[in-house]
């Protein structure tokens, strides 16, 4: 049975992460599987690989055959040089020790190309940020300049105009309606109202003179009939008095 090591494809559309596995080479691409190996996502920068190395290793040392796209990630990780370490070592021509120290010598050199990398990359996305707010900027000092133009081309048609048309007319109104409103205001309201004042505050004293004397005439009426009851008797004795005189003068006589 030959046994192969590839890419099992998953996620979605346009947006694709490949499982590395061991699988038979006649089962389907994304069909059935012997052992799962690790992950593969293209779409970061750099690429992220996730691989248990020393299972690859013997897989690779027991004769499975990696697709070309496998073989590269198996290359990047360095998992091919470690085989060929070992087939070395195998062989007699190299130490395990000197193996070693190879792939630690390689391994540093790859992480130091890798972090080189990342760098980079991260130094071009800030240039390009920053060159983009530069350019944004620039844009908007222009417009800004461009309206302030416009403005100051627009502020004296509008000053020219005001003096010509607008300005003698409003004043001209504005003095005729205050002297109209001056000279109506004295007239309507003054004699409407004045009358008014007087008519309340005089009101109550005619009132009051009318009931003054009702309540003087009650009192004065009461005397004067006591008074002519006084004065009846006195005038029937007055002409027994002046009888009496007239009859002594007869006697006299």
């Amino acid at each position: 049975m030959a046994v192969k090591i590839r890419l099992a494809r998953r996620g979605r559309k346009k947006l694709a992460l490949y499982d590395i596995v061991v699988a038979d080479a006649r089962a389907p691409r994304d069909g059935r599987f012997i052992e799962k190996l690790g992950i593969y996502n293209p779409n970061t920068d750099p690429a992220t690989i996730r691989i248990d190395e020393p299972k690859a290793l013997d897989w690779v040392l027991k004769g499975a055959q990696p697709t070309d796209t496998a073989r590269r990630i198996l290359s990047y990780k360095g998992i091919m040089l470690r085989k060929h370490l070992q087939i070395g070592v195998a062989k007699g021509a190299i130490t395990q020790e000197e193996a070693d120290k190879k792939f630690e010598a390689w391994l540093k050199d790859k992480t130091s190309k890798i972090d080189s990398k990342i760098d980079s990359l991260a130094k071009k996305a800030d240039s390009d940020k920053r060159a983009r707010l530069e350019a944004e900027r620039k844009v908007n000092e222009a417009k800004a300049e461009a309206l302030k133009a416009k403005q100051k081309v627009e502020e004296p048609e509008v000053a020219e105009e005001a003096p010509k048309e607008e300005a003698p007319a409003e004043e001209a109104a504005a003095p005729s309606a205050e002297a109209e409103v001056k000279e109506e205001a004295p007239k309507e309201e003054a004699p409407k109202e004045a009358p008014k004042e007087e008519e309340v505050k005089e009101e109550p004293k005619a009132e009051a003179k009318k009931e003054e004397p009702k309540k003087e005439e009650v009192k004065e009426e009461a005397p004067k009939a006591e008074a002519k009851k006084e004065e009846a008797p006195a005038a029937k004795e007055e002409p027994k008095e002046e009888a009496s005189t007239e009859e002594e003068k007869k006697e006299y006589k």
